[in-house]
């Protein structure tokens, strides 16, 4: 039986993968009450865990050091509840080749090698370039599916992915590109980030050592 993951944890979950959002973003993310949000995010930076930065008028949540091993160590503690390390490690297995896939075809979405140039960036006049990355990134869509279905079975915070990712893709195959790579919307390349990050964070994995 897939397991629900407690507010405390997805709060604190969602600082993690988000990177930094503020509170309201980190609230969307599992669909948690606003202000039980809030005040579990007070909690956490009084314990060290997160820290609340300001620049420019507009201010979001981080992890400190403390709070990613919080983080990991209440996911490790979740995962050997539901039983599911095995299923999580397998699907990790099968998303690496799937993962160098997604970044290849994000680079090719930015870079489009001439002669005298591989640096140069694409301008998305070549509709035969692009249109075969976005066929790669259909590929790595009809894969992701069963990955996250089988993610889900587990853990109900890994259900979505899927079909934000398809989302994104939809968005871009109709013209608008952005949603390929940017990372001020929810694109492709980011919910691809929000998964990894998440699976390396369930599992404990140094993302230093396993790109």
């Amino acid at each position: 039986m897939t397991r629900h993951s407690p507010p405390g944890l997805l709060a604190l979950h969602a600082v993690r993968i988000s990177g930094y959002a503020d509170t309201p973003a980190i609230a969307h993310r599992y669909g948690l009450d606003a202000a039980g949000t809030k005040e579990a995010l007070l909690d956490a930076e009084a314990r060290g865990w997160v820290q609340h930065t300001a620049f420019a008028g507009s201010g979001g949540w981080s992890l400190t050091e403390s709070g990613r091993a919080e983080n990991e160590r209440q996911l490790a503690a979740e995962l050997a509840r539901a039983d599911g390390a095995d299923e999580v490690r397998d699907v990790y297995r099968e998303f690496l080749p799937l993962n160098a896939l997604l970044l290849r075809a994000c680079t090719d979405w930015q870079l489009r090698p001439v002669d005298g140039d591989r640096l140069a960036a694409n301008d998305h006049t070549d509709a035969v370039w692009d249109a075969r990355i976005l066929d790669e990134l259909a590929g790595v869509d009809r894969a992701l599916a069963p990955l996250v279905d089988r993610l889900g079975g587990v853990l109900t915070r890994f259900r979505g992915y899927d079909t934000r990712f398809a989302g994104a893709l939809a968005r871009a195959r109709a013209g608008e590109g952005a949603w390929v790579d940017r990372t001020d919307v929810d694109s492709c390349h980011r919910v691809w980030f929000e998964l990894h990050e998440d699976l390396i964070a369930t599992l404990g994995i140094d993302r230093r050592a396993h790109p």
